[in-house]
């Protein structure tokens, strides 16, 4: 297993960062492509969300895996290699592994056990299998992970360390008050209709607003939106769909406004939001000190720093720059951006009457949330999984070689009646058939403590060199092991859930 994982985080990068290297679907499908086509890499998969890009590949070279990787991801991003460079991770086999089962746990989130990037651990599957670009390790490793994030669910009480960031974005906007209470009676407008937003307008249903109107670039997704909130059972919200081109007009009659897009541009700027309220966007207060940006690392250093086992030399991301406070007096109008790169322009927190919390906002005020008791037993749930699922792809290394050396004495023994045949042509069937049976069973036994041993001791640390060995002293054609390798990986109910 040559498992390895570049990407950015919102613990590695500003928002500013992430927002520019946002990968778009198509994106994403070209960077898959490209990554199988580098020498490196044989699998790829890509996990690409609101505050997280990560590549996936089973490469046959760490250094250069490292650099191939790191390259992809700033050409198809679109941010310059030396300016991604110092914001990027790297982890490698085991440490790979450990890092997406924490991801699929909620451990890594930006809201501690939100259960949102199980879905989008498996759409990163889905994606890869239908561009077939996911091989048996990759399928391995995303469907062990979804299998861990929901056993971390069921098994413990990670769900109280932090809500989904929707749930989270809204106990923001209500700035301390219970937010059922505070979102009772308002009138709520939600821009897209993606998994986000049909989270997001469902949330809102069920904290008691008693109207939701839904606005998408395609209006039949927005009206199935609709659709599904009347048909819910926990809640008697209105809700109706309407044009983009109608956003205008309903901010004016909107207390809450949810936008998650995929647009490249601003949904919503400030002087849109300003009109809208009638009121006149204040002057831009003077910009503070930013903290200078570190140098840009060479690629090099981050396999120094995997290698070494410790990330303590690695540069920092430049600390936030925060906003100027927001008006405390009566909040008109209620942003939740969801979006990355963002929707709504960040100067809305100019505008008197508005209260905006955006992705940089929520990773700030979820840096000092308190961390459940549960964490701790998730953590524990992780390593365990960690070293099985190290233990499984080490012992199914060794099997192409095991099949392909009882193929092997198969071979031999209808070869040694096929022999036997032409030396005693006399026998009846009864007898050739029982000293075929005789034959087998003596090759069966020869061969099987050695075969059950073997994979023992391919699935411990290290054990890779059994399969090796077993080559070796049996003889066996790489190329039979190669062709039990490849009808494996082409078993067409492998990589299913």
């Amino acid at each position: 297993m040559s498992l390895l994982v570049v990407g950015l985080s919102h613990r590695s990068a500003p928002v500013s960062v992430l927002e520019r290297a946002s990968l778009a679907a198509d994106t994403q499908a070209k960077l898959l492509q490209d990554t199988l086509a580098a020498e490196p890499a044989t699998e790829a998969a890509v996990l690409a969300t609101c505050n997280r890009i990560e590549l996936y590949a089973d490469v046959d070279k760490f250094h250069a895996g490292v650099a191939e990787l790191s390259t992809l991801l700033a050409q198809h991003s679109g941010v310059g290699l030396d300016e991604l460079t110092p914001y990027l991770y790297v982890h490698y086999e085991d440490r790979a592994v450990h890092h997406l089962f924490s991801v699929a746990c909620g451990l890594d989130s930006m809201v501690v056990g939100e259960g949102q990037i199980l879905g989008q651990i498996k759409d990163a599957l889905a994606r890869g299998q239908e561009l077939h670009t996911a091989g048996r390790l990759l399928n391995d490793l995303f469907q062990q992970a979804l299998r861990v994030g929901k056993r971390a669910h069921s098994e413990t009480g990670i769900d109280r360390a932090g809500q989904s960031l929707v749930s989270f974005g809204l106990q923001q906007l209500a700035a301390g008050a219970d937010p059922g209470l505070w979102a009772r009676g308002k009138r709520a407008l939600v821009i897209g209709a993606g998994s986000m937003s049909s989270l997001a307008a469902a949330t809102l249903a069920r904290t008691g607003v008693a109207e939701i109107v839904v606005a998408n670039r395609t209006r039949s997704r927005a009206e199935r939106l609709v659709e599904i909130l009347q048909q819910g059972d926990d809640t008697t919200v209105r809700a109706h769909a309407v044009e983009m081109s109608a956003v205008g007009d309903e901010l004016t009659r909107a207390d809450v406004v949810v936008s998650c897009t995929g647009s490249t541009g601003l949904v919503l700027t400030a002087d849109a939001l300003a009109d809208a309220l009638g009121v006149t966007l204040d002057a831009p207060a003077e910009a503070p000190a930013v903290t200078a940006v570190p140098a840009p690392a060479d690629v090099d250093q981050h396999a120094a720093w995997v290698e070494n086992g410790s990330a303590a030399s690695a540069p920092e991301a430049p600390r936030r720059v925060r906003l100027p406070a927001q008006s405390t007096g009566t909040v008109k109008l209620a942003l939740l951006d969801l979006a990355m790169p963002r929707d709504i322009d960040g100067a809305a927190h100019r505008i008197d009457g508005v209260r905006l919390v955006d992705i940089e906002s929520l990773a700030d005020a979820s840096a000092d949330a308190p961390m459940a008791a549960d964490v701790d037993q998730v953590r524990t749930i992780v390593a365990d999984e960690v070293a099985a699922f190290g233990a499984a792809q080490r012992a199914a290394h060794v099997a192409p070689t095991v099949v392909a050396l009882r193929t092997m004495a198969a071979d031999v023994v209808a070869g040694e009646i096929a022999r036997l045949d032409g030396r005693l042509p006399d026998l009846d069937e009864k007898q050739r058939a029982e000293i075929t049976q005789t034959v087998r069973r003596v090759v069966d036994k020869l061969l099987h403590a050695p075969t059950v041993r073997v994979k023992q001791l391919a699935s411990e640390p290290g054990g890779a060199g059994y399969a090796d060995a077993l080559r070796e002293l049996f003889d066996l054609d790489p190329q039979t092991v190669a062709a039990v390798s490849r009808a494996d990986l082409n078993d067409p109910n492998r990589g299913r859930s």
